[in-house]
C-alpha cells in the first residue's frame, strides 16, 4: 500500500478517525465506480460528494480511489480497507438497531416535572401523545412543580425530566418546544389594565410580587425584567412567593405585578385580574429539561425523540 499513502500521511500528520458517513460515501461510490452515480444516489452533489471522499482519505492518510481515469476505480488501498469499512459501517447499522429496540421496548412509570399548567401549552399535548403511542409499556405520572422546585427536582432527579420556563441553572440541558410573548399581569382596577399595549417603563412605579429566596437568582431575574431595558432595576413587594396561584391573590388585591408568559391569559383567568401586552418585554420559551448527566438515559432519548417529531410534524 505505499504507493497510495496520501497527501495528510506524507505531510507527518497523524491520521484522524472517519466519520461514519464518510464510510457510507465510499462504500456507495466503490459500489457505483462513478462519482456523478454516486453523488446523484444520496441526493448530494458531484463536487459535495468528491470533498467527502478526499476528506476521507486526508483522515486515513491514504489515497482510496484512483482518479485517473473515466470511472472511480480503487486503489490497492481502497480494495484492501473495504472488507474493514463495510465491516465499520455495519457494525454503527447494528448499534444503531439494538439501540432503537432498547427505546421501543420502554416500560415502567416515568415521572415528568410540569411547572405550574405547562403542560397544557401547546405542543406539551401532542409530545406526551407522541411518547406514550410509541413506548405503550410506559406509564406517565406528571408531578407539578413550582417556581421554587422546577429546575431543584430536576437536578435532584426527583423527576426522569420536566417541562419548565428556562432559563435554568447549571447542570440542566433543555430543548426549545414554543416560542410565546409575555404580558403583565395586575389588578383589574389598575388604572393600566384598560390602557396597553404596554412598555416596560409604564411599569417602573409598580412593584413586582417579591420571590422566595429559594429560586434561582438567574430564573428571578428574567421572570421581573430586572433590570428594566433603561437599566432601572425591578421594585419587589415584601411576598416571598413559590407559585403563580398565591401571587394571583396579591395582584388581584393590588399588591404588585408579575410578568408571566402570555398562556397565563386563559390558563389563569381570575377574578380582579387582567392581563396587558407589554411590546419590549423579551418573550419566553418552554423546554424540554432533564439533568446534563441523563442525557443518554434511554427514557431521556425517546422524550427528546418525541419532541423532534412533534416539531418536524408542525413545520
Amino acid at each position: 500500500m505505499a504507493g497510495d499513502v496520501g497527501p495528510r500521511a506524507l505531510e507527518g500528520s497523524a491520521p484522524t478517525d472517519p466519520s461514519t458517513h464518510q464510510l457510507r460515501l465510499f462504500l456507495l461510490l466503490a459500489e457505483e465506480m462513478h462519482f456523478g452515480r454516486a453523488a446523484k444516489r444520496v441526493f448530494m452533489t458531484q463536487p459535495a460528494f468528491s470533498q467527502q471522499i478526499r476528506s476521507l482519505e486526508r483522515r486515513l492518510g491514504l489515497t482510496l480511489v484512483d482518479r485517473t481515469t473515466r470511472t472511480a476505480g480503487l486503489t490497492p488501498s481502497g480494495r484492501e480497507l473495504l472488507p474493514e469499512i463495510r465491516a465499520m459501517v455495519q457494525a454503527a447499522d447494528r448499534l444503531r438497531q439494538v439501540a432503537g429496540e432498547r427505546v421501543r421496548t420502554l416500560s415502567g412509570r416515568v415521572v415528568i416535572g410540569s411547572f405550574e399548567a405547562i403542560t397544557s401549552i401547546h405542543p406539551i399535548p401532542d409530545v406526551l401523545e407522541e411518547l406514550t403511542a410509541r413506548h405503550p409499556g410506559i406509564e406517565v405520572e406528571i408531578a407539578r412543580t413550582s417556581f421554587a422546585d422546577s429546575a431543584a427536582t430536576v437536578l435532584s432527579g426527583g423527576v426522569d425530566a420536566a417541562f419548565l420556563f428556562p432559563p435554568v441553572p447549571p447542570g440542566i440541558q433543555t430543548q426549545r418546544l414554543a416560542e410565546m410573548p409575555r404580558v403583565v399581569c395586575l389588578a383589574a382596577s389598575d388604572p393600566l389594565a384598560d390602557v396597553g399595549p404596554l412598555t416596560l417603563s409604564r411599569l417602573n412605579e409598580r412593584r413586582h410580587i417579591g420571590w422566595s429566596p429559594e429560586i434561582p437568582k438567574v430564573w428571578r431575574s428574567f421572570w421581573s425584567a430586572d433590570p428594566r431595558p433603561d437599566g432601572t432595576p425591578a421594585r419587589y413587594t415584601a411576598h416571598q412567593i413559590a407559585e403563580f396561584e398565591p401571587a394571583l391573590t396579591a395582584i388581584a388585591l393590588g399588591d404588585g405585578i408579575q410578568l408571566p408568559p402570555e398562556p397565563a391569559r386563559w390558563l389563569y383567568q381570575r377574578h380582579g385580574v387582567a392581563y396587558v401586552e407589554v411590546t419590549d418585554l423579551s418573550p419566553c420559551h418552554a423546554a424540554l429539561a432533564w439533568r446534563a448527566a441523563d442525557r443518554d438515559r434511554p427514557i431521556v432519548s425517546a422524550l427528546r425523540n418525541a419532541v423532534r417529531t412533534v416539531l418536524d410534524r408542525d413545520r
